[in-house]
């Protein structure tokens, strides 16, 4: 039974974290932020299903963080996980896995951070049709928060289980929404084109994704699985293609919308430059400044970019997410600082998780 029955903290308090799916990229980056983090004990580590042969050393898997931590990952076991008694259990885990165990979690009062997409969407007919399973926790699905933290955080301070937003669907909502709801685009469709680093994929081997083979190509035209979490919360119709990128980690989106009659770029610019004047993760460039993957990279930040074509009324947007980071852990670990009272940017001190000194093992 979680400790914490209240969404405000005291600062002084600490929580007890468990994360399920260390071994993976996401996973990973959880647990780096997490041991940079002054309010958070790190009490277990699991493996998902796939990788839970043996139980081995999390700094063995990620050489990076030795001197860190001397956690063991061990098979992921919903008793094993109860027995320790998390306040907090972050889901690095595929969808199904995530659907099975979040509500056998939360039934206990434990605060839930899903990184999958089993609860993302509202609609419980989409999953057979985009996740290949049928949704059996229709009251969860009601229950659960869409975890972007700038537009939800209300709600996330209040909710037990956080569905964390995808990777491209972050890249895309931050920029476009603001726009949306100070209605300033045609209800037209949206053209996104996103190109996301090899590790979105995964860590499990795959030909496509072998250094020799991976290559800049598009995937899952029509059809890819986050095109309805877009629609679901640009509130748009949206037509989005992902490209794979010959390059690790990050995400560059780039989005087309046609501007109402007598909409400015001043107009768009101001629109976005309020919603996230005090926001510490999103940054407007300047006009004629773009994002890129590199200027994000091993950070929570999304930084857009934008420019109008006045004659044709087109606006241009470009984003710029680590899709490990704000795509993923980051976001993740943001949303949980919100949920329990916690300063927002807490474990995001260092510029990179992978670089940062050891801040002493967790056990």
């Amino acid at each position: 039974m979680s400790h914490f029955q209240s969404s405000t903290l005291s600062p002084f308090t600490r929580c007890r974290v468990v994360v399920v799916g260390a071994a993976g990229y996401s996973g990973a980056e959880i647990v780096g932020i997490l041991l940079q983090h002054e309010a958070v004990d790190i009490v277990g580590l699991f493996a998902s299903a796939s990788r839970a042969e043996n139980i081995v050393r999390f700094d063995q898997l990620f050489p990076r963080f030795r001197g860190w931590t001397d956690l063991k990952v061990h098979a992921a076991n919903a008793t094993d996980i109860l027995a320790l008694e998390p306040d907090v259990v972050f889901l690095a885990t595929p969808h199904e896995a995530s659907h099975d165990l979040a509500p056998v979690l939360c039934a206990q009062g434990i605060t839930v951070f899903d990184l999958s997409a089993a609860f993302r969407l509202r609609d419980q007919s989409a999953y057979p049709r985009h996740y290949g399973f049928s949704h059996a926790h229709p009251q969860w699905l009601e229950k659960a928060v869409y975890g972007i933290a700038e537009l939800n955080r209300s709600s996330i301070s209040k909710a037990q289980l956080i569905a964390v937003a995808g990777c491209y669907p972050t890249s895309v909502i931050l920029a476009l929404r603001p726009l949306v709801d100070a209605g300033l685009l045609e209800n037209n469709s949206i053209i996104v084109d996103s190109t996301s680093g090899v590790s979105g994929a995964g860590r499990s081997p795959a030909l496509k994704s072998l250094f020799c083979e991976v290559s800049q190509q598009a995937y899952g035209v029509f059809t890819h699985r986050h095109q309805p979490e877009m629609i679901q919360e640009t509130l748009s119709d949206v037509i989005f293609t992902a490209h794979l990128g010959p390059f690790d980690r990050g995400i560059l989106s780039t989005i087309h919308a046609t501007l109402r009659p007598n909409i400015s770029e001043t107009q768009v610019r101001e629109a976005l430059c309020n919603r996230y004047a005090s926001e510490p993760f999103v940054k407007i460039l300047k006009a004629g400044e773009w994002p890129s993957v590199s200027a994000v990279q091993a950070s929570n930040r999304c930084d857009i970019g934008l420019a109008v074509d006045p004659v044709r009324q087109h606006l241009i947007l470009s984003s710029a997410i680590d899709n490990l980071i704000k795509g993923a852990a980051g976001q993740a670990v943001q949303c949980m600082n919100i949920r329990f009272g916690f300063a927002e940017t807490q474990g995001f001190s260092a510029p990179s998780v992978s670089n940062a000194m050891p801040m002493g093992a967790h056990s």
